[in-house]
């Protein structure tokens, strides 16, 4: 078959779609030496030139008429089938000839619109409801979200599969001997907690900055570093900062290697995630996969994700918040049951899997 592939979010710094799009077409690549796909993108991107099977094809156009340029050439290479894994626009505008697949990763513009970007929220509202009725197959990124989809949409639930996104193979527990000139390095301080996530308004991070001014009041010594994209909220989250007097204690790193980030997460006392919405949350994986003890949202997604390897919290109830950091900072043997099971609940998601049912799904349709 000849299977066409939007490819963009996979350059560049990557949040959790990019991630997301990255890790499974090179996990399918890597599974899948019969078919021939086409890699469609807008600027090249490294960590595919060494499959012989695939061909990335640059396509010169801005906004809707790059979507239009790469479905037309889809229709004139005559591809089986389409997978989209960041975007609604193709799979609304395909030829009904194609098969189209596509990603749903959550259901914000839908159920949290106001904390959305604006521009997203109306392309994703308006092109969802054409894509699905379109649609060959949807793929959910967890139970949850497929619940949403369903709720939301009257659609076929034998339609709608779940496979489950993953973390970096690189992100793995280390030596807090290799770590030292990390520490020196960065000036890292002693006691931390860990929060990752673009700096958007359903990350929760003003309630978390509240949260930790109450932790702090008994803690002094501690600090709260955010690791995540800036967005237009960056001074917002400064200016709580400050309202709480924690300059020098509350740190917004932005955009972080994979190589970093995993450091951190080896290092830190916890990776707090006080997110009111997730479709997945693939930092949760990734703490897990280090070993980091998670305190967590008891919300969407999350506790399906962590299932019994996290401490759960209200997110909108700072209080609570601040409880589950004392008792984090307090009770290592809770931190040592975290981490252990952290790690096993962590072996549940891998990029291989989620290729594999994904080739699964290439090969039903190979027999249609």
């Amino acid at each position: 078959m000849k299977i066409g592939i939007d490819i963009r979010e996979a350059g560049g710094e990557k949040a959790g779609k990019g991630y997301y799009t990255f890790n499974l077409v090179q996990s399918l690549l890597t599974l899948d030496t019969k078919n021939h796909y086409i890699l469609y993108t807008k600027d090249k991107i490294p960590g595919f030139e060494q499959y012989k099977n695939a061909e990335m094809r640059q396509v010169a156009a801005k906004s809707f008429f790059w979507h239009r340029k790469v479905a037309k050439d889809a229709a004139k290479e005559k591809v089986d089938i389409f997978f989209s894994p960041t975007s609604y626009i193709i799979p609304a505008i395909l030829k009904k000839e194609i098969k189209s697949i596509f990603t749903v990763h959550d259901l914000v513009a839908f159920l949290h619109a106001k904390s959305h970007n604006k521009k997203a929220t109306i392309i994703e509202r308006f092109y969802l409801k054409k894509a699905l009725k379109k649609a060959w197959k949807v793929l959910a990124v967890s139970q949850n979200t497929k619940r949403d989809l369903l709720k939301k949409f009257s659609f076929a639930e034998d339609k709608v599969e779940v496979i489950y996104p993953a973390a970096s193979q690189n992100f793995k527990p280390l030596d807090k001997t290799k770590l030292y000139d990390f520490i020196v390095k960065t000036a890292l301080p002693k006691n931390f907690f860990l929060s990752v996530g673009t700096l958007l308004p359903r990350k929760n991070y003003i309630r978390l900055i509240e949260a930790f001014k109450i932790f702090f009041y008994k803690n002094p010594g501690w600090h709260l570093i955010i690791v995540g994209q800036k967005t237009r909220h960056y001074n917002e989250i400064l200016a709580k900062i400050k309202e709480q007097r924690l300059d020098g204690h509350v740190h917004i790193l932005g955009y972080l290697t994979e190589n970093s980030l995993q450091n951190l997460y080896n290092l830190s006392q916890a990776l707090i995630f006080p997110s009111l919405y997730e479709g997945f949350g693939i930092p949760l994986v990734e703490a897990m996969q280090c070993g980091c003890p998670v305190l967590a949202s008891n919300t969407s997604s999350i506790p399906e994700v962590v299932v019994d390897a996290a401490l759960l919290f209200d997110p909108k109830d700072t209080v609570e918040i601040a409880h589950k950091m004392q008792k984090a900072a307090s009770d290592q043997s809770l931190c040592e049951t975290l981490h252990f099971q952290g790690l096993k609940q962590s072996q549940k998601f891998s990029w291989q899997a989620a290729a594999k049912s994904f080739y699964n799904l290439l090969a039903y349709g190979r027999q249609l």
